[in-house]
């Protein structure tokens, strides 16, 4: 009898344990967190994660396709994607902290997406620009659209962790030694043809931004040609002194040193020469005009912000760039009583893909070419919050257009960069603040966490 009850029971107890397991599985996603060492085991072996309670937000072969897609750039960008109940208190300094690597975060939360990056991989400007530009997209789009500009514009090289492969410590057979030397034979040829084939890619690339800067260079040489016939001096007029004709020399020098120097430029940073030329032949025709009409010779000041064709600056006035914090830039007469009475200024304008825009929101080539007229260390102050400003804080940006255009951060002078193994060694700052609230954009504030901090 006790045998029988026995067997009786044991379906009862089956269906009590798959139950059970039933309601464990069904429990919220918030009562049983991915934790933050394993989020970050997963990231130090593949750039993205995505949590089991989140994979209808990526699918496997979309977070394949993100990674893939990472290590070909080789640039330190992780990504995480985890269920909306996952707690926010200290996610970004906890997860860099695991992890260990100097890099790129950046995490899609539910229906929220936030990073955080090493200043030396990308500046706190070009971060928050970066992710206030892809808010509001679905998951998929979101993230392909922040890797994306995200590879663009940061620095630093993938870590090795990516790459490596494992092994037993056991002997390797001959075979095995003909095979792996076969394969790194192979690997050779196919890193030679990649490197070649980047090459050739950043060259068209060079060669399309050269062009496009071209036109603006060659009106900017245009516009100093008439500015030498509307002068209309000559060195044997009445009243001509050996100054004037100094003056006149040095401006007219100035015009064939700078057609010489465009006809020859082989890339963007080539032109950063050529507008400095113009700048000094427009400051040697201020002087000329000076001297002809006996006034007091001008003060050496950079060109006008708003359009080096201006000429030399005579004041400098505070101005706010849309969405942006007021700076002092220098600026012309004419804009300068613009600004007085409430007026926009006349802002130089170029073609680009969307349309006409001012040159500091037209792409990255027109460093070199600001960087002529203003000078290295004007810049920054001039640029900063604006989307030339932002990348050309990237030290990604050296490397493709050149450097001396100003201190916009330290990255390359020592200490960890980017994809480099640092451990617990960061500038929490940089990694503090609430999800969602800006990481504390602006404060100089330490590695606080905070729950989420509002809307995007």
């Amino acid at each position: 009898m006790k045998a029988v009850l026995r067997t009786r029971s044991l379906p009862a107890l089956l269906l009590a344990v798959l139950a059970l397991m039933l309601a464990t599985l069904a429990a919220p996603a918030a009562s049983a967190d991915t934790s933050v060492s394993t989020i970050a085991r997963a990231l130090r072996a593949s750039p993205v994660y995505v949590d089991p309670e989140a994979r209808d937000q990526l699918s496997a072969a979309d977070a394949d396709t993100l990674a893939g897609r990472i290590k070909d750039a080789d640039k330190p960008l992780f990504i995480a994607v985890l269920p909306a109940g996952y707690r926010t208190t200290n996610l970004f300094t906890d997860l860099r902290a695991a992890t260990g690597i100097t890099g790129l975060y950046g995490i899609r939360l539910g229906d929220r997406f936030d990073a955080r990056a090493d200043s030396s991989v990308m500046s706190a400007t070009a971060r928050k620009n970066l992710v206030s530009s892809v808010q509001g997209e679905d998951a998929k789009a979101q993230l392909t659209d922040f890797t994306d500009r995200a590879l663009a514009n940061m620095g630093g090289h993938a870590p090795k962790s990516w790459g490596g492969s494992s092994g037993d410590g056991g002997g390797a057979s001959t075979t095995a030694l003909i095979t792996v030397g076969a394969v790194l034979v192979a690997g050779g040829a196919g890193a030679y043809a990649l490197t070649r084939r980047t090459r050739r890619r950043r060259e068209q690339e060079q060669r399309a931004a050269l062009d496009r800067l071209r036109v603006v260079v060659d009106e900017d040489i245009t516009a100093f040609g008439e500015e030498l016939d509307r002068l209309d001096f000559h060195p044997s007029e009445p009243g001509a002194d050996d100054a004037m004709r100094a003056d006149y020399e040095r401006a007219l020098d100035a015009y064939e040193t700078a057609k010489q120097r465009m006809a020859a430029a082989a890339k963007p940073e080539d032109v950063r020469t050529v507008t400095e030329a113009l700048e000094d032949g427009r400051f040697s025709l201020a002087q000329l005009s000076a001297r002809r009409e006996h006034r007091a010779l001008p003060e050496r000041r950079p060109p006008c912000f708003f359009d080096p064709r201006h000429g030399p600056s005579v004041t400098d006035a505070t101005w706010t760039p849309p969405g942006g914090a007021p700076r002092e830039v220098p600026v012309c007469a004419a804009d300068a009583t613009r600004l007085a009475d409430g007026r926009d200024p006349v802002i130089r304008e170029v073609d680009t893909d969307y349309g006409r825009r001012p040159y500091w929101d037209a792409g990255p080539a027109y460093g070199p070419w600001a960087g002529g007229y203003f000078g290295g260390g004007l810049l920054p102050g001039l640029l900063f919050g604006t989307v030339l400003g932002s990348v050309m804080a990237t030290p990604s940006y050296a490397a493709d257009y050149g450097t001396g255009y100003g201190d916009f951060g330290d990255y390359g002078a020592g200490g960890y960069q980017g994809g480099d193994v640092s451990g617990t060694d960061f500038d929490s700052g940089d990694f503090g603040g609430g999800f969602g609230d800006g990481g504390g954009f602006g404060d100089g504030g330490g590695g606080g966490g905070g729950d989420f901090g509002g809307g995007f």
